[in-house]
Formats: structure tokens, sequence, C-alpha cells
């Protein structure tokens, strides 16, 4: 046989192989995206004067192709602002087996601006935690996990730890 035409099969045999890995190699290990759009209603009966603060808070959770954002938005119940935690990391892991997103958290941006008074008990802790960890540890493990899932209706019960916060959320596709 000529050279060219061995050497043109060895190739196509070649470029088979590496396409059949690359397949085979997604659907083992797909990628987890996952958009949800959360909110709750937070509770502070311990407040140091001596009334109860309420404040909303709105979770944004944006995995794609590994990296992760994750922005919690406060809000008095006027509706202004109460402050926010913006957060940068990866997904590091998805237990299919428990249903739980583990990310690793490696930057974070802080906004302050409550006029009426003092930031959200939540928010407070948030802040203290994660900087405490990402100071020491150069990261802050977060997990969520979905308590109750209902995807003909695109809507979860997300628990979000540390935080010990549960949330309603919208799945975004």
């Amino acid at each position: 046989m000529n050279r060219k035409v061995v050497w043109s099969i060895n190739l196509i045999v070649l470029t088979l192989l590496l396409v059949s890995i690359t397949v085979s190699y997604h659907h083992l290990y797909p990628t987890k995206d996952l958009m949800l759009s959360c909110s709750s209603e937070l509770f502070d009966r311990t407040n140091t004067n001596g009334s109860e603060q309420r404040h909303y808070l709105l979770v944004d959770v944006v995995a794609k192709n590994q990296q992760a954002q994750i922005n919690y938005r406060y809000f008095n119940l006027d509706g202004s602002s109460a402050g926010s935690i913006l957060m940068h990391g990866k997904l590091i892991d998805v237990d299919q087996h428990n249903n739980r997103y583990h990310f690793s958290v490696t930057t974070k941006q802080e906004t302050e601006h409550n006029i009426q008074g003092e930031q959200p008990q939540h928010m407070q802790y948030l802040s203290y935690i994660s900087s405490l960890n990402i100071d020491s540890q150069k990261m802050h493990n977060l997990s969520i996990e979905p308590l109750e899932l209902d995807t003909d209706r695109d809507y979860a019960i997300v628990l979000f730890q540390p935080s010990n916060t549960v949330c309603g959320c919208r799945i975004v596709n």
C-alpha cells in the first residue's frame, strides 16, 4: 500500500479514538451547572437594643464549569439595601448520594450600606466565619443541600451550610 494511504488511515483511526475518549469522558463525568435564585425572611430576636430585627435575604447561586459565584443580598423590610456579600470560588464536588453541592470560596467582597442600623445577624455571622476561614485556610467551604425539589415547577427548598439557612429557590434553567 501507498504510505499516504496508511498514514491517512492511521490519522482517521486516531481521530476517531480521540473523539470517542472525549465523548466517553463527558458522559461519565458530566459538568454540573447550577443556577438558583433564592429568598428567605430573617428574624433576629436577640437584637442588642431589645427590638426584633427583620430582614429579607436574596441569594443567587451560579455554578458553571466548576466556577462558582454566590451573592448574598440583604434588605430591610422597606426594601432598602442592608448590605451584600459576593463570594467567588469553585464547585468542588457534587455528592449525588446525599444530594449536596460542595463549594470552596476563595474570595469575597462585602458591601455595607444599612442606613437603618446594624447589619443583619446572618450577614455578621457569614462575614465573620468566611473571613476567619479565608484568612487562616485561604478558603471557606460551604454546601447547598436541596431538602425538597419540584422540577416540574422549577422550585426547591434548599439548606445552606454552615449558616444553617433554609431558603425557597427558583431553579433557573
